[in-house]
């Protein structure tokens, strides 16, 4: 085919010098420029040109010749190409705007600039193009100076090699890209979270500003029943720090640190491997991050690194000379307070809120009014009812004749509490308990079960509270067994889901159709169960709650989950392809998916 290929362009070359041959004969032959130049799709001044090449070099000056340039004095010379190429080869995760940056830094006379770098990567064949979607327009922002903002988040990512997975808590502070906290944590919980934080502040200062997503850790604004607050919010008061949180699923709002999780992930957890215990991993990613932060430069800063724009706060040493000092500096002067980790809640830290009662009569528009303008709506057929509110700081329970009717979660301020009791209200009891109590009272270990059948959504009703079982038992007929904290859900003689228990054990005597159970409870399916997923980009995929990573060489592929007793077993078609522990205990919890 090559040969074929050289042998039709030599007879198009050839077809060219002939035609042009034959224009020259006939104005030679006496023919006038301009008709000939007319008669064979030319310019007069292109035949001159043919017949000057003929007269200096005969029929092979006919021939095309090369546009190249004599000269390129602009071109980059040979030994800084070579130099392009090879970092380009050695780091392919730089950019044309990081090598030109290393070029300078390593002394290259006259280093080109980034779209010169580009030039020569792509002319020799070192980028993938690739088609560039911006479907959104972020508005970007960053603060003025140093240790105004810092950023925290939790990524998941970091494989230990008997099978756990730890997380990552980082920390970057807005204005200069520095990393100030990056802590393995074997347990994400909200004290560890604090622990981390605090080491950072002593290590560094402490924060005008913080800013987190929603995170159990972080807040405890969506607590459940009520809203409450958690540590780290304390930590955040106490320390003069103001919190600030993202929007419900808005990671772009902390973008930065999201950032650097992909940088982090990509250049060094990608291809780490699984660490032998917490404390390599450890060790590993605090090399990483101290090259980030003093050698690496960032694009953001104009290629400086983050080390050089970060100003941490000095913190005083608790010396005697700091003491001395102090106390002879003219005016007040106080060392700055190190931060403190509070002790662990006490059971004097939950007692009741303070609370009001009163009674009220339901008004004809069906309301009962209360402070700051709020109230509550009722059905019609309650209007003129005389019913017993109970209203705390955060909480409103509605009490009618003995029975709790509604509860909703409000705020109120120690003032409004004040004017009820100034308008005839009274200092509250114990706080409601949901339900109405049953004329003869369960045994504490006693173990009820009802009769449902799902809906069209897989939910059954218990009194007034809804649970979702799952599409997988729609319209199907269940018993629902309530032991304990624990509601097991059986279909045919067979235990298909444990659930944490939606309903006190008061109220399950009322529920209808309840019965005490007599039957043991049925065991979970004899065979082992399996579950189809995809692996993800990163080499991971998540089933039964457990993050499981085959690697990376799987990604894109569809693979088979084993689920035994002690551990899920990943399925290439008939090739097993890694073995993973289930954490926990076995799995009694099946979703919709599993079969």
């Amino acid at each position: 085919m090559g040969e074929i290929a050289d042998a039709a362009e030599t007879g198009a070359e050839d077809w060219t010098v002939e035609h042009r041959f034959r224009a020259v004969v006939e104005v030679l032959d006496g023919s006038p420029v301009a008709e000939v130049a007319r008669r064979y799709g030319t310019s007069r001044q292109s035949l001159h040109t043919w017949l000057r090449r003929f007269r200096e070099g005969g029929r092979a000056g006919l021939r095309d010749r090369s546009r190249r340039p004599h000269s390129s004095p602009s071109r980059v010379p040979t030994e800084v190409e070579l130099a392009i190429c090879q970092l380009r080869q050695t780091y392919p995760k730089w950019g044309a705007r990081r090598i030109a940056h290393e070029l300078a830094v390593r002394g290259v006379a006259d280093a080109p600039g980034r779209s010169t770098v580009h030039r020569v990567l792509v002319r020799n064949g070192l980028v993938n193009h690739q088609v560039q979607v911006h479907r959104r327009v972020y508005k970007r922002w960053q603060r003025d100076a140093p240790m105004q903002l810092w950023q925290m988040d939790l990524m998941s990512g970091v494989f230990l090699a008997d099978g756990r997975e730890c997380k990552l808590l980082t920390g970057i502070d807005d204005c200069s890209r520095f990393i100030v906290i990056a802590t393995v944590l074997v347990q994400p919980t909200g004290r560890a979270v604090c622990q981390a934080f605090i080491e950072a502040m002593r290590r560094y200062g402490v924060p005008s500003e913080m800013l987190t997503d929603n995170g159990k850790q972080f807040t405890g604004r969506y607590s459940k029943p009520l809203p409450t607050e958690v540590m780290f919010e304390r930590v955040c008061r106490e320390n003069g720090i103001n919190q600030r949180l993202t929007k419900p699923r808005s990671p772009t709002t902390t973008g930065k640190i999201e950032r650097f999780h992909k940088t982090l992930r990509r250049e060094m957890l990608d291809h780490s491997g699984p660490f032998a215990d917490p404390v390599a991993a450890q060790t590993a990613i605090d090399a990483w991050v101290h090259g980030y932060n003093h050698t690496r430069p960032h694009q953001s800063l104009e290629m400086a690194t983050p080390a050089q724009i970060f100003r941490p706060h000095t913190l005083p040493a608790d010396t005697q000379e700091t003491k001395q000092a102090a106390a002879a500096a003219p005016g007040p002067s106080e060392p700055m307070r190190l931060p403190v980790l509070p002790p662990p809640r006490s059971s004097e830290d939950n007692l009741p809120l303070q609370a009001v009662e009163f009674e009220a009569v339901i008004s004809p528009g069906r309301r009962v009014m209360l402070p700051q303008a709020q109230s509550l709506k009722f059905s019609p057929t309650l209007v003129g009812r005389t019913v017993t509110v109970w209203l705390s700081h955060r909480t409103v329970h509605v009490v009618l004749d003995g029975q709790l009717i509604r509860t909703r979660s409000m705020t109120f301020t120690d003032a409004d509490l004040q004017g009820l009791v100034m308008r005839g209200g009274r200092f509250g009891g114990p706080e409601p308990q949901g339900g109405v109590s049953s004329d003869k009272p369960l045994p504490p270990a006693a173990v009820v079960e009802v009769d449902r059948k799902a809906t069209k959504d897989g939910v059954v009703s218990l009194g007034q509270t809804p649970v979702a079982l799952g599409t997988e038992l729609i319209g199907k007929h269940v018993t629902l067994r309530f032991d304990g904290s624990l509601m097991y859900v059986i279909h045919a003689g067979v235990l298909v889901k444990t659930l944490t228990a939606p309903i006190p054990h008061q109220r399950r005597a009322k529920l209808t159709g309840a019965r005490v159970a007599t039957t043991p409870l049925p065991p979970p399916p004899s065979q082992p169960r399996r579950a189809v997923r995809r692996v993800g980009a990163d080499g991971t995929f998540v089933v039964a709650r457990h993050k499981l990573r085959p690697g990376i060489a799987h990604t894109g592929k569809t693979v088979t989950v084993v689920i035994e007793e002690t551990c899920f077993r990943v399925l290439d078609g008939e090739v097993e392809i890694s073995t993973h522990p289930i954490k926990g205990g076995p799995i009694t919890r099946y979703l919709a998916d599993l079969r």
